[in-house]
């Protein structure tokens, strides 16, 4: 697994654990404890750091780019897995660096994380809103 790839796992677990108890624990010593538990050497704990609090930072914009994107699928009935993943994929594809984080990097590393976290078709689902997204985002260029 790169490096970027596991910093990308810690965050989501991270995401997924703070929005599992209601974003009441302190984000910061979850992901510091996660990146002592599944990241031990880790050199990139920066990235970790800044996804996450990039997610935070930006969260009720991207909750609500998933709710105009899968309108059929209110944000609390999505699972906390997938929501998380299109959390940090979005974050990815619409804040990162494009020459750091190309946006076909991103779609894929959250349908990665989807297949390896998520449910038989959260794969599937993360494409098809990531996807969607990225095709507006073409269309307004």
């Amino acid at each position: 697994m790169s490096s970027r790839h596991l910093c990308r796992s810690i965050a989501m677990q991270s995401l997924y654990e703070w929005d599992f108890y209601d974003r009441e624990h302190s984000l910061e010593k979850i992901t510091e404890r996660n990146i002592e538990d599944f990241g031990p050497g880790l050199k990139q704990d920066d990235f970790v750091y800044e996804l996450v609090e990039g997610v935070k930072d930006k969260l009720s914009r991207l909750n609500a780019i998933i709710e105009e994107a899968a309108p059929e699928w209110p944000l609390d009935q999505i699972t906390i897995v997938d929501r998380n993943v299109l959390r940090l994929g979005l974050y990815e594809l619409l804040y990162a660096d494009q020459e750091e984080v190309p946006p076909k990097v991103a779609i894929n590393e959250a349908i990665e994380l989807a297949k390896n976290f998520g449910g038989d078709s959260s794969g599937k689902f993360i494409n098809g809103v990531l996807g969607t997204v990225y095709q507006e985002m073409q269309e307004q260029q």
